[in-house]
């Protein structure tokens, strides 16, 4: 068993989620900005990867009281449960993710991970070891399962995505999509890793809805098994 995965995250009008410096970019408006922290305060965890903490030090917390305030009548933490994918443990233990708001973290490292650094990181957060040289998601995903969690909320970067893509993770994909051209062949993109060579290996999406939002479209899309 694992939980059910559901990856959100913004794009350009030509698929870039960030600038060629990798800098965050603001792609869309108050309005999705809220649907995504109920999507937050909905979920038991809340998973990225090394990468996007490393550029964008995000806390992943629930911005809304009132959305916080439900979760504790519900019996859960403030937070979900936030958990970064760090096969060499490289996360500072300054990240806003280890700091802002309550709640539980999970750093998940692969067996390669500097120990020194593992040790320092877990005055922080749970360490999970999963995988040799990387971590290895389907072997991560069971894990946070019987943990208790059930619903997984990822928000990138484009190499973990891709990574849960691959292995046949992804229950949901939404995207919203922005009135912007970013540009550059370089520019970050949803699912980067590797790539799919072979088209028969390309995971089939089936679209669900597409709604005007402000002033781009919000796309939500389901895997096809």
């Amino acid at each position: 068993m694992r939980p059910h995965v559901t990856v959100n995250l913004a794009m350009s009008a030509d698929g870039k989620i960030s600038s060629i410096e990798r800098r965050q970019v603001k792609i869309s408006g108050k309005k999705d900005f809220d649907r995504v922290d109920d999507l937050k305060a909905r979920s038991d965890a809340i998973m990225v990867g090394i990468g996007t903490v490393l550029a964008d030090d995000p806390s992943l917390s629930v911005k809304s009281p009132e959305r916080r305030e439900q979760r504790l009548i519900s019996g859960v933490e403030e937070h979900p449960v936030r958990i970064v994918v760090d096969s060499q443990a490289r996360t500072p233990v300054s990240a806003d993710i280890l700091h802002k708001g309550n709640g539980k973290r999970i750093i998940a490292v692969s067996e390669k991970a500097p120990q020194s650094r593992v040790n320092e990181l877990s005055h922080f957060a749970e360490i999970i070891v999963a995988g040799k040289d990387t971590v290895d998601l389907i072997l991560l995903l069971p894990r946070l399962y019987e943990s208790g969690v059930r619903t997984l909320m990822v928000e990138g970067g484009g190499t973990l995505i891709w990574s849960l893509f691959r292995d046949g993770l992804v229950d949901e994909f939404i995207t919203y999509v922005g009135n912007m051209i970013i540009g550059g062949r370089n520019s970050p993109t949803p699912a980067e890793g590797d790539g799919f060579i072979d088209e028969g290996l390309f995971p089939r999406l089936r679209l669900e809805s597409c709604e005007k939002m402000e002033e781009g479209v919000l796309i939500r899309w389901k895997s096809v098994e």
